[in-house]
């Protein structure tokens, strides 16, 4: 009995939180070893197909990285990076597109729609969802020509509100296009980061490889809340650092055009989503313009 008083419990937990995110748009960037385990990839989809039950519009953007350089070096075409980038020549971009939006793609909406969700599969091609032109790199000094990788110019996220606000789930594979109908390979947690401003949801929630924002280099202590100044602070004195900057700054536009809260949580934890967002101490690291509680009992 005490068992079940304490499920009980947990769901009353989050009862303030299913009313608050009622309706609201959660954009969801799923990446990582979510994507590799295969018990972690149900974890995640039952989360989703759960928060659209409860009457939230998920959006999910997926990366592929990992499934790109696998099929890439099966074809024996080499893998290069250039600040975290890929290098993006005429062949990998071909490689890259077939991947993310014939393999990857239909994936994650199989298994959504196995766990009872209505996902629907798209790319930036689609409506023109994502609309790019070439990005630029700079290393030593030197502008370097990446190919095929994108920077995104604008969302047109109607399409994306219409299925997200009806009965489907929206999963987006990171393909953008140009004027010129040529595709380009764009940085998924950037997209996930367009979106979500584009359509002003409520929350944006970056799945990773890492426990959250430590306090410090030296410490195992995760920060539940940062402010955006705080994050700034971070950055500077070196304690958020590496792959984690782009996350960060990325949270940070997002929130500076709408978002409500951003989140950076842990992907191989299993049903992080549900446990981020309806627990009032969560797992990851949150970052918000102010801490503004959701309800009295939330402490932030």
């Amino acid at each position: 009995m005490k068992d079940l008083i304490k499920k009980a419990e947990i769901l009353i937990e989050a009862l303030p939180y299913i009313q608050k995110l009622y309706g609201k748009t959660i954009v969801i960037k799923y990446g990582g070893n979510a994507m590799i385990s295969e018990d972690l990839k149900n974890s995640v989809m039952e989360d989703i197909t759960l928060l659209k039950y409860i009457g939230m519009n998920p959006i999910v953007v997926h990366g592929g990285g990992p499934d790109i350089s696998s099929t890439l070096k099966k074809l024996n075409i080499e893998s290069r990076f250039v600040n975290g980038l890929r290098v993006t020549d005429a062949a990998t971009m071909e490689v890259a597109q077939m991947v993310l939006v014939g393999k990857t793609n239909k994936e994650i909406v199989s298994l959504l729609n196995q766990k009872g969700g209505k996902a629907i599969g798209l790319c930036g091609i689609d409506g023109h969802l994502i609309e790019c032109e070439q990005y630029r790199a700079m290393a030593d000094g030197k502008w370097i020509d990446l190919g095929y990788v994108g920077q995104i110019v604008k969302i047109n996220s109607k399409v994306l509100d219409l299925i997200a606000k009806d009965e489907y789930i929206p999963v987006v594979a990171p393909i953008g296009v140009g004027k010129d109908g040529q595709s380009y390979n764009i940085n998924a947690d950037t997209v996930a980061s367009e979106i979500a401003a584009a359509l002003r949801a409520e929350k944006l929630i970056l799945l990773t490889d890492v426990e959250g924002i430590k306090l410090s280099a030296d410490s195992n202590e995760i920060i539940p809340v940062l402010t955006v100044p705080e994050a700034y602070e971070l950055i500077e004195k070196k304690v958020i650092s590496g792959g984690m900057i782009p996350k960060v700054l990325g949270c940070i536009d997002a929130l500076n055009r709408g978002v409500g809260r951003t989140h950076i949580i842990d992907g191989r934890i299993p049903h992080c989503i549900l446990l981020e967002i309806f627990t009032n101490k969560g797992i990851g690291t949150m970052i918000t313009k102010e801490k503004v509680p959701y309800h009295s009992t939330e402490k932030l």
